[in-house]
């Protein structure tokens, strides 16, 4: 036999001895490696158990009652009472969360109801965190433990409804407490744990992981920051507490997004150290004071950054400064971007909105701004915001022509009635639906005050504004509602 042979012989059965090694150690692996999986499966339950069972005793169920009127959306049919489900927020809330399943009853003229949700003891005195829309605009609140001690007489210490954080009491002492954690440690993928009373089903564990932080826009309240979550939240066990597998809470359980009424996967819960900050100053005055700049702004975004000419898409753009505010004192402009707040980035303006919230009237920020192309430093001292001023109402659209929409002059009557002076913009008097001005949010009665950022005080002058712009493909307005005020980038045709 040739070398060649014999070497390739002798491989063969090297190969053939080591296949045989390897499945037979597949073979006995195999069980142990199944063992492992389960035993692991094992420990992360047994994990779970013992922290719902540690975290259980300092959850509350809270039930509450009020008197009232005939109302649109609730009534004795309705199983939820008050808080069906979260039912303090209005009708337009209700619709976006629950879709169309509010109920239509004929009610009597008077009569009591019920709502339930839950909350958690954070002092070993009797302070209890839970959600605003539970015990905020209620005439008796009853709190009971999991030990079966009730109290019929817990008092509201302050309510938020801006954060939706809350703040009552029990009278006691050696209350089991819920220890706290650390919300700007938590990460998208942790475990973690929902209690509380869903449906008035009592002591309810639910189990998932966070699934992003940070959450804004939900039109859940005006200062939003939320945490997302799997953990089933449903009517009832609002509230209550989000903790992780340390036993420590890291959220209030607030709300749910779904089209059915029911739960879609999707829950949301205020951060314990934005809810902190908030419970401190309930506890020492029954109200929050907010830092207030007196600015509106938003997210520099491409196109934005496109028509202002800018070097890159960062920063807020200052869409309005109020008369008279700290912003407008200290020289800040509308167009300015702010680029950083005390030497730290300005990632986004809901961010932004909220740290400038979460300081006291009278802190000094600085401010680093743009303003055509050059870079200046601000000083502002923080005024305290005022009270929450109501937003004008939607309209429904009606049809037109050229971008999808039509405005017309703002007369001396018009003006009076939107709150701005004659000559301030154009007024949006239809927009077709569909539309690209409809997709970018314009709506009628909105004022446009400004196209590539010139003034327009008449219809004619936007008319021609609007026509340079069309060999550009698109369109920056300055557009105000209410309030409020912003730039907009309506694409053409």
């Amino acid at each position: 036999m040739s070398l060649r042979n014999r070497t390739m012989e002798s491989l063969s059965g090297s190969v053939t001895f080591l296949s045989v090694l390897f499945i037979s150690v597949l073979v006995t692996a195999g069980p142990a490696l199944s063992q492992t999986r389960t035993e692991a499966a094992k420990q992360l339950s047994k994990a779970f158990s013992e922290t719902a069972k540690a975290a259980m005793p300092a959850v509350v169920s809270i039930k509450v009652e009020k008197s009232v009127q005939v109302g649109p959306a609730t009534g004795p049919d309705n199983p939820f009472g008050l808080n069906d489900p979260f039912g303090q927020f209005d009708d337009g809330f209700l619709r976006r969360f629950f879709g169309d399943r509010l109920p239509r009853q004929q009610l009597p003229q008077k009569y009591t109801e019920r709502g339930l949700g839950s909350g958690f003891i954070i002092s070993e005195d009797g302070y209890i965190l839970t959600n605003n829309h539970v015990v905020g605009d209620v005439d008796k609140i009853t709190v009971e433990l999991q030990d079966g001690r009730k109290f019929t007489d817990a008092k509201v210490i302050g309510t938020d409804p801006e954060s939706e954080v809350a703040l009552i009491k029990i009278e006691g002492n050696n209350f089991p407490v819920l220890p706290m954690g650390d919300s700007s440690k938590i990460e998208i993928g942790d475990w973690v744990i929902a209690i509380g009373n869903p449906f008035g089903l009592n002591e309810t564990v639910t189990v998932g992981v966070i699934s992003a932080v940070g959450r804004s826009n939900m039109h859940i309240a005006a200062y939003e920051d939320f945490i997302q979550t799997d953990a089933a939240i449903n009517p009832g066990n609002s509230g209550g507490p989000l903790i992780n597998l340390d036993g420590k809470v890291i959220g209030i359980n607030t709300a749910i997004y779904s089209q059915s009424g029911g739960y879609m996967g999707i829950g949301f819960a205020i951060p314990i150290n934005m809810a902190r900050t908030i419970e401190e100053q309930l506890k020492q005055g029954g109200k929050v004071s907010r830092g207030y700049l007196g600015i509106m702004g938003q997210d520099v975004t491409a196109e934005i950054a496109e028509l202002l000419g800018l070097k890159d898409a960062t920063g807020i753009l200052v869409s309005e400064v109020k008369e008279g505010s700290p912003a407008d004192k200290a020289g800040l402009k509308v167009q300015d971007v702010i680029l950083e707040m005390d030497g730290q980035k300005t990632e986004s303006y809901d961010t932004f909105r909220n740290a400038i919230a979460a300081m006291k009237p009278g802190t000094t920020v600085h401010l680093s701004v743009l303003r055509e192309g050059k870079s200046i430093e601000l000083t502002i001292t923080l005024g305290e915001r005022p009270a929450m001023v109501a937003r004008t109402e939607r309209s429904s659209p009606e049809p037109q022509q050229t971008l999808g929409l039509q405005v017309q002059n703002l007369t001396k009557d018009l003006a009076d009635q939107l709150g701005v002076q004659p000559g301030e913009g154009v007024v949006v008097s239809a927009v077709v639906p569909g539309s690209r001005a409809a997709e970018a949010g314009i709506q009628r009665g909105d004022i446009i005050v400004s196209v590539n950022n010139h003034n327009v005080a008449s219809a004619r002058e936007f008319t021609d504004a609007v026509k340079q712009s069309q060999k550009n493909g698109k369109v920056l307005f300055l557009v105000k509602r209410g309030d409020m005020s912003q730039f907009v980038v309506v694409q053409f045709d």
